[in-house]
């Protein structure tokens, strides 16, 4: 009689089959897409849409807890913004800072603070969990907004880029022309593909058992706990790897990073993208972002602009009610008419 160990239970998909290059096609338009808009596309459109990348690493970030391993953090804003206070803590205020160490700096960083929340939050589920993961994210915000650590409410400011230097070599400049930009744009299409194939792997497929049923993958023989502490970390350095973007991005952190409004908003981001798809995470960043500028543009709504949040709001319960996947649901009913 052969014995079949439960790792060899769940079986990896193919990393490539016709189905995935097929939807690979609008993935790579998009990447040739971005590539190309600082050509044409005036300083204050570039800003903002290196904004939305780093809020698509953000989102994307989020989306492997909440929509691939069933984890409903509401303190996911805690590693980034430890992060972005860990760049600007590291970088000297007469010289810019090695990047070689500020970098693993910062999203180790962010990976430490979150093996220890994950390895006592993950004990608890449901609403325990969320309410845990609340609590540990708020008592990093109020570390920094009411110590002299991060220079309180007013925050601290990050006067150098980092330097890529190795040696005499310097292989990139990130204060050089638009050298930044392809940075995160990198940073964006890398954070893509290693999720898309660790989620095709094993693991991923791990994952997904553990989100339908985890009672049944834990009498299957798996390890679940370590497993989703796992999914926790990984989350937490690429919510690092975002942070550490959004500090070199604006020169400038302060405690609201961290504050349930910024996990809020990149939950919401995940939901209105569509929950189980990381093109969701990135449309849901890109829908939020131009969301806020839209309403926020006094030409358009006058001196009701000041009330963006309010239109903002409801705006995503009217996209919730009428989209329940959210937009790639969307997206795909489209393109299956087609």
């Amino acid at each position: 009689m052969t014995t079949v160990t439960p790792a060899a239970s769940v079986s990896a998909a193919p990393l490539l089959d016709g189905g995935m290059l097929l939807r690979a096609l609008p993935l790579l338009a998009a990447l040739a897409l971005l590539a190309a808009f600082p050509q044409f596309a005036g300083k204050f459109y570039v800003d903002l849409v290196v904004k939305i990348m780093i809020l698509a690493i953000f989102a994307m970030s989020l989306e492997l807890l909440v929509g691939q391993t069933g984890l409903v953090s509401f303190g996911h804003a805690a590693f980034f913004g430890i992060a972005a206070y860990t760049a600007a803590l590291l970088t000297p205020k007469s010289e810019a800072a090695s990047f070689w160490l500020l970098l693993p700096a910062s999203i180790g960083a962010a990976a430490a603070y979150a093996l220890a929340v994950g390895a006592l939050s993950l004990r608890t589920r449901g609403v325990y969990f969320i309410m845990i993961t609340l609590a540990f994210a708020q008592m990093a915000y109020y570390v920094f907004h009411d110590t002299p650590i991060g220079g309180g409410s007013d925050g601290i400011y990050l006067y150098f880029r980092p330097d890529a230097a190795i040696g005499g070599w310097r292989p990139f400049d990130l204060d050089a022309g638009r050298t930044f930009y392809y940075f995160v744009l990198a940073c964006l299409a890398g954070t893509f593909v290693l999720l898309a194939v660790m989620l095709r792997s094993r693991y991923g497929h791990a994952l997904a058992g553990i989100r339908v049923n985890e009672q049944r993958m834990r009498a299957a023989g798996f390890p679940t706990y370590a497993y989703k502490l796992g999914a926790f970390v990984l989350a937490a350095a690429l919510a690092g790897l975002a942070g550490f973007l959004h500090a070199l991005k604006d020169g400038y952190v302060n405690p609201e990073i961290l504050s349930w409004h910024q996990s809020g908003a990149v939950l919401l981001m995940v939901i209105l993208g569509g929950i189980g798809h990381l093109r969701g995470a990135i449309l849901g960043a890109f829908a939020f972002t131009m969301l806020q500028e839209l309403f926020q543009w006094q030409a358009i709504f006058g001196k009701f602009a000041k009330h963006w949040q309010l239109m903002l709001g409801l705006t995503i319960i009217g996209f919730v009610a009428a989209m329940p996947r959210g937009l790639i649901g969307l997206a795909d009913r489209l393109g299956r008419r087609r």
